[in-house]
């Protein structure tokens, strides 16, 4: 079969939020327009009991509240996203500022100064003296909605605290733990003769190729992808990876079968983002818990305390995706045959995202370097798989190479080679060690020229 040439395929940009408060200022001025005019011809005789002065002052006294109420949400919006992108990481700033609570809160803000406006237009409407009953009960129940909106946002102030800020990133990454794997139940790790099933898949019949800005893949839409192979007896090879950024001429993915596909189906597919989301990858939260540690851990701040805390979480989410289907990047139809596949990161890609840079950035830390070693320590004891197990060793044998090769004093190098879940404050005993290097010893016993030890589990 011959090979058709790549085509380019133009991606539109979702809606931006900002539209979010303008759906509810035109929803207000359309209830402006309709519910009084419908009240005066339904109910004729129906007014508020307001005198025409007072409802006057009081929809004025609302409009102009609502503008001034509108500035201070801005301020702490700013103050959000400034605090967010100083002390802990720019990544942050998205999750603050994109908040869906913050447009929501400015749009009640919105429709209540445009419907006070209305109701201020049809109080006294032609020297009539007469004050709309439903409108000044819906203002009085849209100011009471702005408050609770605006102590919403108040109380939102206390997220910023870190170790809120932690437990959010947290949460999100078990939730994208718990139901992302579970939803590619045919997805296995390839065998041997899978492998060779794919290498005599032959010259590719259609290459998918992005043209655009650059925008990051926030998912798959897997059933789509092999509803839309098995009918035409392909299969999709897919080039890029979950997190990845697309740039102009990235190939996207690969198309092996008697027929082309709809590029623009297979596009709609993937779905970009303007940076990395949460969305089928666990990574993203690893990496801004990382940020957030490696941030804490820099001269300027200096504070190991918080990449301990970052650590509580990191620690948690391995633990949990050492127990799934990690190499799950092969999904088969229901006959049984390979349809999709995708890059997938393997178990050491997540150890090395979780520890690596932390590991380097707090090698001079006592208290981060005694918080690693009882993370591995932990993950080793709870998790059952001989090579991630094995894989889990063989990173704690190189932090006790660094912890030998650090200028740690003698003293200082038996307290890091302690395990300690709060970094400083509760030792456990160190477990039995061996050297791994002939005539090498213990780094607690020889200092600085120790090379290598490996840590014998119960």
């Amino acid at each position: 079969m011959n090979a058709i040439g790549p085509k380019r395929i133009e991606v539109s940009p979702a809606m931006p939020r900002w539209l979010i408060p303008m759906i509810y200022t035109v929803v207000s001025l359309i209830a402006g327009g309709v519910l009084p005019r419908l009240e005066q011809y339904l109910f004729p005789g129906l007014t508020h009991s307001m005198s025409v002065g007072s409802a006057l002052g009081f929809f004025s006294a609302v409009a102009s509240g609502m503008m001034a109420l509108t500035g201070i949400v801005f301020a702490i919006a700013f103050v959000m996203v400034q605090f967010s992108a100083l002390a802990y990481s720019p990544r942050l700033v998205f999750m603050f500022a994109s908040s869906p609570a913050l447009y929501h809160s400015l749009g009640i803000f919105f429709a209540t100064f445009t419907y006070s406006l209305v109701a201020l237009i049809w109080t006294d409407r032609g020297g009539s003296g007469r004050v709309p009953f439903l409108s000044s009960w819906l203002v009085e129940a849209l100011l009471i909605i702005s408050l609770l909106a605006f102590a919403r946002l108040i109380s939102s102030l206390n997220d910023l605290q870190i170790q809120n800020v932690l437990r959010t990133i947290g949460a999100r990454g078990r939730e994208v733990i718990a139901t992302l794997f579970p939803r590619l139940p045919d997805a296995v790790t390839p065998e041997q003769a899978e492998l060779n099933e794919l290498a005599a898949l032959g010259e590719p019949t259609q290459t998918v190729i992005y043209s655009g800005e650059p925008r990051a893949i926030a998912r798959f839409d897997i059933q789509t992808f092999v509803g839309l192979a098995q009918n035409a007896n392909a299969v999709l090879v897919l080039d890029c990876a979950v997190g990845d950024t697309l740039v102009e001429h990235s190939i996207v993915m690969r198309v092996y079968g008697p027929q082309k596909l709809p590029e623009a189906t297979l596009m709609r597919a993937v779905h970009l983002a303007t940076s990395r989301t949460y969305e089928q990858d666990p990574k993203y939260a690893i990496r801004l818990l990382v940020d957030i540690a490696i941030r804490a851990l820099s001269p300027a701040i200096n504070d190991p305390t918080t990449a301990v805390q970052a650590l509580d979480q990191i620690e948690d989410l391995l633990r949990r995706l050492g127990r799934r289907q990690l190499d799950a990047g092969y999904v088969r139809d229901a006959a049984g045959a390979i349809r999709v596949t995708f890059p997938v990161p393997t178990w050491d890609d997540y150890l090395c995202v979780s520890f690596d840079e932390i590991r380097q950035y707090g090698a001079g830390s006592v208290q981060v370097v005694r918080r690693l070693r009882a993370a591995l320590v932990g993950l080793a004891d709870s998790i059952l798989m001989p090579e991630r197990r094995e894989a889990l060793l063989q990173y704690l044998d190189h932090l006790n190479l660094g912890v030998g090769r650090s200028t740690f004093d003698v003293k200082d190098q038996a307290a890091a080679l302690q395990e300690d879940r709060q970094g400083l404050g509760l030792s456990r005993k160190r477990r039995e060690t061996k050297a791994t290097d002939k005539g090498a010893e213990t780094a607690a016993d020889n200092g600085p020229g120790v090379k290598t030890a490996e840590i014998t589990l119960a």
